[in-house]
C-alpha cells in the first residue's frame, strides 16, 4: 500500500480472524456495523494528521497525545476508548535494539488507531496474522495480539544480552580485562536504555489487565496479566543483567587496579636496587679531580664488580625481607 497518503495499512476485520484492506475512500464511507476498521498510520504525514484532528473525531487531548513527539508508555481511558502508548524494539537495519521505537493506540469498541514513526516488525507481524486469516476478532482482541507481538519480539534482544554477559564473564576469568571494558560500558548502556522503557511497559500492561471497558472481555484481561507477567519477567531479567555487569564492572576494576599496583611494586624495588648504584656511579662521575682509580686500568672493572656485589646484598636482603 502507498504510505504517502499518511495511510501505512488499513484493514476492515471480522470476526473470523481475517481482514480486508482498506483505502481513504472507504474509511471516510466506514461505519461501525461494517466491523472493525484498523487503521495503522504515519505520525509524520500532513494527511494523517489532518485526518485526525478533523475528521476521525476524536478529543483534542487524545489527538495531541497520538501526535506527541516525545512518549513513555502509558495508557489512559477517555469514554469507552484507551488510549495507549507502548513501546517496541528496534529491529529496522543499522539501527539499535534499545532505540525503542514508539507505538501509539487509540482503541474504541469498533475503530482502532495506531500511529508510529519508524518501522515496526510486531505490526508487520499482526498484518501477517491477518492476512493469514488468524488475526484478531475485536478491539480487545487486537491490543492483546498487538501486546503479544511487541513481547516477543523483545524476547531474544533480552536472552542475547544475558548470553553476551556471559561471554564478557568468561573474558573476565581468562585474566582478558582489556578486551572487555569497551565492551562492558556499552551492555551496561544498552540494559539501561532498554530497561528505562520496559519497566513503565509492564506498569501499563498490569493497568489494562484491571480495566473495566465494554469491549475487553475477562479472556482479553486474562491474556493481558499473562502479558503483564512476563514483561515482569523481562525487567527482572534486565535487573539482573544490570547487577551482573555491575559486579563484573567492579571485578574488572579491581583486576586492573591489582595489575597496577603489582607494575607499580616491581617499579619500586628495581628503583630501590638502582638508587644507591645511581649514587655511586654519579659520584665517580663527576668531573673534578681527585677521584680514586682514574689512573688505574682496572678502576672500572673493580667499580663494576663492587657495584654487582652491593646489587646482590640489597637483593638479598629484599627476599629476606620478603619483599620480592
Amino acid at each position: 500500500m502507498d504510505e504517502s497518503d499518511g495511510l501505512i495499512c488499513g484493514y476492515r476485520l471480522d470476526a473470523t480472524g481475517k481482514g480486508q484492506p482498506v483505502n481513504w475512500d472507504l474509511v471516510r464511507h466506514w461505519q461501525p456495523g461494517q466491523g472493525v476498521l484498523w487503521l495503522h498510520l504515519n505520525r509524520t504525514s500532513e494527511e494523517a494528521k489532518l485526518w485526525l484532528e478533523s475528521e476521525a473525531g476524536i478529543d483534542p487531548i487524545i489527538c495531541e497525545a497520538l501526535l506527541a513527539e516525545e512518549t513513555r508508555p502509558r495508557s489512559l481511558i477517555r469514554g469507552d476508548g484507551l488510549l495507549v502508548i507502548l513501546r517496541g524494539v528496534n529491529l529496522n537495519p543499522g539501527a539499535d535494539p534499545e532505540d525503542m521505537v514508539s507505538l501509539r493506540l487509540w482503541v474504541e469498541a469498533h475503530r482502532i488507531i495506531t500511529l508510529r514513526f519508524r518501522h515496526l516488525m510486531a505490526i508487520e507481524d499482526l498484518r501477517a496474522d491477518i492476512e493469514g486469516g488468524c488475526g484478531p476478532q475485536s478491539a480487545g482482541d487486537f491490543v492483546t495480539e498487538v501486546a503479544s507481538h511487541l513481547i516477543q519480539r523483545m524476547s531474544p534482544i533480552i536472552d542475547a544480552l544475558d548470553d553476551e554477559i556471559d561471554d564478557l564473564e568468561e573474558t573476565l576469568l581468562e585474566g582478558q580485562a582489556e578486551d572487555g571494558r569497551g565492551r562492558l560500558a556499552v551492555l551496561r548502556r544498552r540494559v539501561i536504555t532498554l530497561r528505562r522503557y520496559i519497566a513503565p511497559q509492564r506498569d501499563v500492561m498490569a493497568r489494562l489487565a484491571s480495566e473495566r471497558l465494554p469491549w475487553l472481555s475477562d479472556l482479553d484481561r486474562a491474556r493481558l496479566r499473562e502479558v503483564a507477567d512476563r514483561v515482569t519477567r523481562y525487567v527482572e531479567d534486565l535487573d539482573a543483567a544490570r547487577e551482573r555487569a555491575a559486579v563484573t564492572q567492579e571485578e574488572l576494576s579491581s583486576r586492573l587496579s591489582a595489575q597496577m599496583n603489582r607494575t607499580m611494586y616491581v617499579l619500586s624495588l628495581v628503583a630501590a636496587i638502582f638508587l644507591p648504584l645511581g649514587l655511586l656511579t654519579g659520584l665517580l662521575g663527576i668531573n673534578v679531580g681527585g677521584i680514586p682509580g682514574s689512573e688505574n686500568k682496572l678502576a672500572f672493572l673493580i667499580v663494576c664488580a663492587v657495584l654487582g656485589v652491593i646489587a646482590a646484598i640489597q637483593v638479598w636482603l629484599f627476599r629476606k625481607k620478603h619483599w620480592f
